[in-house]
């Protein structure tokens, strides 16, 4: 959508009148962070991915230092207004050294403003004036005499905006994935699982076989973005389609990497799709509601597409057979549903515990068990039989409800039954990888 010369004009005067008030209230140095837009379409999904890569890096520049940061994306432009804590010229230098990390920095514009209202220039901190996008002249120069077409300035900056979304957005997302990973690996104590302290129910896999699969499939998971993103604006069914082989790709990486061990499959399967619906719906999206959304949208009919005429007697793979015995529908399932799990209970019971003061790792055990009485994990059902899986279910709503917060020792007894028989939630597992996937991506 295009904003008017009228619109343009008044929020730069808004702009001013912010950073006049931030300087006020915190007498500190502020950046002003806008994007070099020529046109008069200043916001777009690449603009948006664009800005929101040059906060990241603005504000892992400042760290500890940034007092107040603040940022929108209205149809004038996207724009941000940060206080930091450090001298007005170091933090100009600092700026510079963003506005050319990346060939995207060309399209930042980070105006450092002193305490006295007064912007820092770069010929202030020694470095010469910028050069043009285009050419190696000076930027001021090339654009007081109109040396190059506006036609070309924009597919410059859309073409630039395009491979840095690409490249950036993907890699971004495919870093979290991995690190939902081994954060779901890390979580201890897990009943009958693999975490620190034991291989739970697992006698052919150990924490070294699951880091070795999670590095091999860390640019799968990148690559699972990509997909989404170049089909973003395909219907959301044909990015999974997109992404089915690629994800049997990904499944032999995890097999050559660990010996053959099946230590991710369910796994690759739904990161994989949640990795696709964030490269569709960029920064903006990834929100619970909406990466979930999508992956339903992307996941429509796959139930039906894939149990289509399987009965006991056809089922070829332990999913097939327990559709087939108990309609149980697994991760297909859950997919196609918008991981209702996740969405209801798990992340709920997630975001409290962290409320209430829980570490990162306890919520993740207290996520686990409210999913893990309640979702038909077919890992559990596999190993133990329905009746089985249910009667572990119900001891772990039961301990939920004597100790909201297991102590645990609890949690080390409930290990141990589960290894007793067996048993191992590998289902419930990938469901907290998402909890966490979710969580840091946000």
């Amino acid at each position: 959508m295009e904003a008017t010369l009228q619109e343009i004009l008044d929020s730069r005067e808004k702009r001013a009148k912010t950073q006049k008030e931030l300087l006020e209230k915190y007498q500190k140095p502020l950046v002003c962070f806008t994007m070099n837009i020529p046109g008069p379409v200043k916001m777009d999904r690449d603009i948006a991915i664009g800005f929101a890569m040059g906060e990241r890096l603005l504000k892992n520049a400042v760290q500890q230092q940034l007092v107040f940061s603040a940022a929108q994306t209205p149809n004038t432009g996207a724009e941000g207004f940060y206080v930091v804590d450090m001298d007005a010229k170091q933090l100009k230098k600092l700026v510079l050294e963003i506005e050319e990390i990346d060939p995207i920095g060309r399209l930042f514009d980070m105006d450092v403003i002193d305490i006295t209202g007064k912007k820092v220039s770069r010929e202030d901190v020694g470095y010469p004036r910028r050069k043009c996008l285009l050419c190696d002249e000076d930027a001021v120069v090339c654009a007081s005499r109109r040396t190059h077409s506006l036609e070309k300035l924009r597919h410059t900056t859309g073409f630039l905006l395009y491979l840095t979304a690409r490249k950036w957005m993907c890699e971004y997302i495919g870093t979290w994935a991995y690190y939902a990973l081994t954060q779901e690996l890390s979580t201890t104590p897990k009943p009958g699982l693999v975490d620190r302290n034991n291989a739970g129910a697992h006698k052919d896999m150990t924490p070294r076989h699951f880091f070795a699969s999670a590095d091999a499939l860390r640019p799968f998971f990148n690559r699972f973005a990509e997909q989404g993103f170049l089909t973003r604006d395909s219907a959301a069914t044909e990015t999974f389609s997109a992404i089915r082989s690629l994800g049997k790709e990904a499944e032999q990486a995890m097999l050559q990497a660990t010996g053959g061990v099946n230590t991710h499959k369910g796994a690759i399967f739904s990161l994989g799709i949640l990795c696709a619906a964030a490269g569709r719906l960029g920064p903006e999206g990834w929100n619970m509601e909406a990466l979930l959304t999508e992956a339903a949208a992307m996941t429509h009919g796959l139930v039906e597409k894939d149990f289509a005429g399987v009965t006991e007697e056809t089922a070829k793979t332990a999913g097939e057979r327990l559709f087939a015995k108990y309609g149980v529908t697994g991760v297909r399932g859950q997919a196609e549903a918008g991981f209702p799990e996740v969405r209801n209970i798990g992340m709920p019971m997630f975001q409290k515990a962290l409320q209430d003061g829980q570490s990162l790792n306890n919520a993740g055990c207290i996520a686990l068990l409210h999913m893990l009485a309640t979702v038909e994990d077919t890992n559990l059902i596999h190993r133990g039989g329905m009746e089985t899986a249910q009667t572990m279910q119900q001891k772990v709503a039961a301990i939920l409800e004597a100790e909201p917060y297991p102590a645990r020792e609890t949690l080390l007894e409930l290990d141990k039954a589960f290894i007793e028989k067996n048993l191992s939630p590998g289902g419930t597992a990938d469901l907290l990888a998402i909890i966490y996937f979710l969580y840091f991506l946000k």
